[in-house]
């Protein structure tokens, strides 16, 4: 039987990201998506204007309706949230479908590059500290590994040697583990290696670490958080392993980035991943 995923994020008009990333991914690996939005947007955040039409009094609605068609899921993923009362609205729902044997990851979208997205506060990233202590599977930026254990993105961001880089997001993210078998996956880690630029997403575990790697081809692209946590969904749902997910989400995000270095594709539009989808289905 199909694996069916609520879908927790917005939907944005432009930026290829949010909703009409995680969509696109987890219906190329064989799952249904159920989408919840926050906040329907003209736009994604890093465009210079946008119109943003939050959804935190139809949440509920959600919920309740739902319910009513005695509805289920094998997995939970939350990702864009407009304010920080829609982190209750969460628990809300979370109270409601979550059952012992269905995940929830949590993608704490809340700025990149060490810059904060334009509806960040402070209640929000309290909020969602509370939030990720509820989820199996967190997947932070190195800016949101930063915002979440209150250390400074500008000192950790400055180590080049790769090394210690490793080790210091380590214990950063084991500052995040409150279970057993959660899991912290750090996305676009810059490290050098002999002068060349690689990007990394670093898996931690309370005991456990595994760092991979592919070389940099081009700046920040909107949206390849979104994909790179919809692949780790879609693996979840699958009963992949999170290190098997973590390679197969590097090797679609970088060919989607290259194509779109490529063909000069701003980068507040994305990436062009729709070609590369069918890497997912195997």
């Amino acid at each position: 039987m199909t694996k069916k995923i609520a879908v927790i994020n917005d939907l944005s008009g432009f930026g290829r990201c949010s909703l009409v990333a995680a969509i696109s991914v987890l219906s190329s690996m064989g799952t249904s998506a159920y989408p919840l939005p926050t906040a329907v947007l003209t736009a994604q955040t890093g465009y210079d204007s946008y119109y943003c039409d939050d959804y935190t009094d139809k949440m509920d609605i959600y919920i309740k309706e739902w319910q009513k068609l005695n509805a289920s899921f094998d997995g939970i993923y939350a990702g864009f949230l407009a304010n920080e009362a829609q982190v209750d609205k969460i628990l809300d729902f979370l109270s409601v479908f979550k059952r012992k044997d269905t995940f929830f990851l949590v993608d704490p979208i809340m700025g990149d590059n060490g810059t904060t997205h334009g509806l960040f506060t402070e209640g929000l990233k309290r909020e969602l500290k509370l939030l990720c202590r509820e989820a199996s599977v967190i997947t932070p930026n190195l800016t949101e590994l930063c915002l979440l254990t209150d250390e400074n993105y500008e000192d950790i961001n400055a180590i080049k040697e790769e090394s210690r880089l490793i080790d210091v997001c380590v214990k950063l993210g084991r500052k995040l583990i409150n279970t057993p078998n959660k899991h912290i996956i750090v996305t676009g880690i810059s490290s050098l290696r002999s002068g060349e630029k690689y990007l990394g997403n670093l898996h931690i575990t309370k005991d456990t670490y595994s760092f991979s790697t592919f070389p940099f081809i081009a700046g920040s692209y909107s949206g390849t958080g979104d994909l790179f946590a919809s692949c780790i969904v879609g693996g979840m749902a699958n009963n992949v392993s999170l290190d098997k997910s973590i390679k197969k989400a590097g090797d679609f995000i970088a060919k989607a980035i290259k194509n779109s270095a490529l063909h000069n594709v701003p980068y507040n539009e994305g990436v062009n991943f729709e070609k590369y989808l069918y890497l997912l289905n195997d």
